[in-house]
């Protein structure tokens, strides 16, 4: 039997065809990306304004949920007001204590996020469609109703200060919180950080104030995404849309602060017991809106943005100084710099930092190579690709473009302008923007 098995599999496949498919040794021929086609959220008014953008993408009966609030530490008064604000949804409300909504969210399968941002603050539902109007009802009791119970508070608060305390020793959280703070000044919001004392002196009092400000249905917008039917979009018309709800104020849009002048230095942050320092380089770029952003995402890319890029292959692959070092740029409101982060030895630091420049002076002084151009491309439209496959990626690409202000051709422009730079345009964006003998240097970690 088995050699008659054998002699049938040979009429019905060729083996050399089989063979060469499992070859390994042989590249897979690599074919241009045509025009990225990203499937725009249908968008809806309900009865009371709140804007409904609707993704229905794939077939797995699961949907996911996201309500946009216009309340993030851009907007606070107090140090933690909009982290906490945020937070506390999940733990009491006028129906139900935070056990009772733990312990309903858990009977459906359905899983709540609860994040903040510079100008927003997010609470995500994932649930199966089957159970979508149990667990849509409680989500709706915790943004509509919350209680801000002072034990609930105070037990969230106490486990925040505890990771607060370990992460302040940390020489990455150090240099990290120290860059931004260089960057912005202290009264900025994107500068201002958290000290121990801001957590004891936050009351239940300044929550709810937070929240009878942002939390209306006038400054918030809704993302569905999954396989949506009719009556899901019915269930949340009745829960989000039918009426206002909220002190339903409106807000203002955020406009720019002043930020100290830019001043290229060198900050040192002592660990004495560090065995590796933590280093975060930078100095101004553009903001994504920008017609330069797009070119200079190519550019930051060769520097330091994948694994094979000029910094990797130089501290890490040549030379061995560090397991990994990045760059990118670092998108503010308003504001972009460019951000290079890697930790090394103690006694590697001004040789990593003589390697940064070095790599970004190259770019100013050499063309990058036609077939290194060519493969970052290939690189950052594989992961545009990937970024926008599945419903639940998509919601998140659309939401990050109203969550940035930036046009809904976004995404186009980026893959037009990504695809055609050429390395002569490179060139000249090194030179304009990128200061190597003046740039932002912060170090933590223990003095050699």
């Amino acid at each position: 039997m088995r050699g008659k098995h054998a002699s049938l599999c040979a009429q019905k496949y060729n083996i050399d065809t089989i063979h060469n498919m499992l070859d390994r040794t042989k590249r897979p021929s690599v074919k241009p990306l045509m025009d990225l086609d990203i499937q725009s959220p249908n968008r809806i008014f309900m009865a009371n304004d709140v804007p409904l953008n609707v993704l229905h993408v794939g077939n797995a009966e699961v949907v996911r949920m996201d309500i946009l609030v216009g309340a993030g530490i851009w907007h606070q008064e107090l140090p933690l007001q909009a982290l906490f604000a945020n937070r506390m949804l999940r733990e009491g409300t006028e129906r139900m204590n935070s056990a009772e909504i733990s312990e309903r969210l858990d009977f459906y399968g359905a899983w709540v996020e609860l994040s903040t941002s510079m100008n927003y603050s997010f609470l995500t539902l994932y649930s199966l469609n089957k159970h979508f109007a149990h667990t849509l009802s409680v989500v709706a009791d915790m943004m509509k109703n919350p209680t801000f119970p002072e034990e609930e508070m105070r037990v969230t608060v106490d486990n925040n200060r505890q990771q607060f305390l370990v992460n302040s020793t940390k020489v990455d959280v150090m240099a990290r919180k120290e860059f931004s703070r260089a960057l912005f000044g202290d009264s900025h919001p994107c500068g201002r950080h958290a000290v121990l004392e801001d957590y004891d002196q936050l009351t239940t009092e300044d929550l709810r104030d937070f929240y009878r400000k942002y939390y209306h249905s006038v400054n918030c917008s809704i993302y569905l995404s999954g396989a949506i039917s009719t009556e899901i979009l019915t269930q949340i018309e009745q829960e989000f849309g039918s009426s206002p709800w909220g002190g339903v104020k409106p807000c203002e849009p955020l406009s720019p602060l002043p930020v100290p002048p830019y001043q290229g230095r060198r900050i040192h942050l002592e660990h004495p017991t560090a065995v590796q320092s933590s280093l975060r380089l930078g100095c101004p770029l553009v903001d994504r809106s920008h017609p330069d952003f797009a070119a200079l995402k190519v550019l930051v890319t060769v520097l330091g943005g994948y694994f094979g890029s000029r910094l990797m292959s130089n501290i890490r692959e040549d030379k061995g100084y560090t397991y990994g070092i990045s760059a990118g740029i670092a998108s503010y409101p308003f504001q972009g710099y460019l951000a290079i982060g890697t930790e090394t030895a103690n006694e590697y630091v001004e040789t990593c930092i003589d390697e940064v420049k070095h790599e970004m002076r190259r770019l100013q002084e050499e063309l990058i190579p036609e077939h290194e151009l060519s493969m970052v491309k290939s690189y950052m439209m594989g992961e545009m690709c990937r970024s926008y496959e599945g419903p639940f990626s998509l919601s998140e690409a659309w939401i990050f473009l109203e969550t940035a202000g930036l046009e809904k051709n976004f995404f186009q422009i980026l893959e037009k302008k990504t695809l055609g730079v050429t390395s002569q345009e490179l060139r000249e964006l090194a030179i304009r923007y990128f200061r190597p003998d003046e740039m932002l240097e912060v170090v933590a970690g223990k003095s050699v």
